[in-house]
This record gives C-alpha cells, structure tokens and sequence, in this order.
C-alpha cells in the first residue's frame, strides 16, 4: 500500500503540478505568513506559541495557556481550524510534488528513494495530531488533560524532524537531479 501510495503521488507530480504548488507554497509564505505569525505573536501576549517548539513540555504548555489569557487561547484555537488547516497541506503539496519531481530524475524507478515523497506526508499528520492535542489542552484549560498534554510536544518534536527532513531530501533531491542532468549532458557531448 505505502509502495501504491508513494507511486500514485510521483505520477501526479509532473512539471506542472511542481511548479504550481512552488507558486502556492512561495505566496502563502510571503502574503499569509507574516500576517498568521504578527496576529498570533498579538494574540499570546508575545509568549510565543507550542507549535514553533522543537520541544516543550506539558508544565510549558499550560504556561502557555496562562499566559495567552480567555481570548488568547480562543484565538489559538481558532488559528488551528482556520488558518493551521490550510498551512500543512500548503507544504506537504509542495514538498511532496517536489521531491517526487526531483528523485524521479534522479534515482531509478525501483529505489526505495522513490518512497521519500512519503516524509512530507507524515509531517502533515504529526501537525494535524499537534494542533488537535494542543487545541485540547487550550479548550479545557485551566483544568488539565492527562495524556493529551504529554502527546502534544511528541507530535510537536516529530512534526519537525519529518518537515525539517522533508527539507533536506528536496535538497538532496536538488543536488542529486542536477548531477544526474550534468552527467547526462556530459555523455551527450
């Protein structure tokens, strides 16, 4: 199934898919983010925010829903059904496209490199599972929520390490693309 899956993703990422989800993911960056972080840096009273952690943990969160106040952590809430709905799929689109593009130039179509296209996808369900269990927290606050409170910095932590790696295959992806196009135009010379 994760072989299908991954096959089915390469095959809808030509060129053209690429390079819309790079105009997406370059435009949300620069007209909605900005604006998303100065509303959410007003609406926390400037604590900052979990879901910009590497880690935090459960004691920090409930910090965190102390300090944003009633209509801080309303707002948090909010921006995580609103706003944090649209912006994983916005990266995943991209990244997933991307590296799929990329090591279909540069690795064989049996390479278990193929399946890296996967990696974006899991950073766009650990930040699903992050918003949920933090939205929790933030609803129910000042009254505790064991066990969500405690998987909340886990999905957190394993967010990043699948986004963050999402963003070192692309470069891989990059590099490894361009010596396979450099090799092939040497040989054609």
């Amino acid at each position: 199934m994760v072989k299908r899956i991954s096959r089915r993703l390469q095959q809808a990422s030509v060129g053209w898919v690429t390079l819309v989800a790079l105009m997406i993911f370059v435009l949300f960056t620069t007209l909605v983010l900005p604006a998303q972080a100065a509303e959410a840096n007003a609406n926390s009273g400037g604590a900052g925010s979990p879901d910009t952690s590497f880690f935090y943990s459960p004691a920090d969160l409930y910090r965190y829903a102390e300090a944003y106040g009633e209509a801080g952590r309303q707002a948090y809430v909010r921006a995580r059904f609103t706003f944090d709905l649209v912006w994983p799929l916005v990266y995943a689109f991209f990244l997933v496209t991307a590296i799929s593009w990329l090591f279909s130039w540069a690795f064989p179509a049996q390479s278990l490199w193929q399946r890296a296209n996967l990696v974006p996808l899991l950073g766009l369900l650990f930040d699903y599972l992050e918003n949920l269990a933090t939205s929790l927290v933030m609803l129910r606050y000042p009254q505790t929520t064991p066990v969500v409170d405690v998987l909340a910095p886990v999905f957190t932590g394993l967010k990043w390490v699948f986004v963050f790696g999402s963003f070192v295959l692309l470069i891989a992806g990059v590099i490894a693309a361009l010596s396979v196009w450099i090799t092939r135009n040497k040989s054609h010379s």
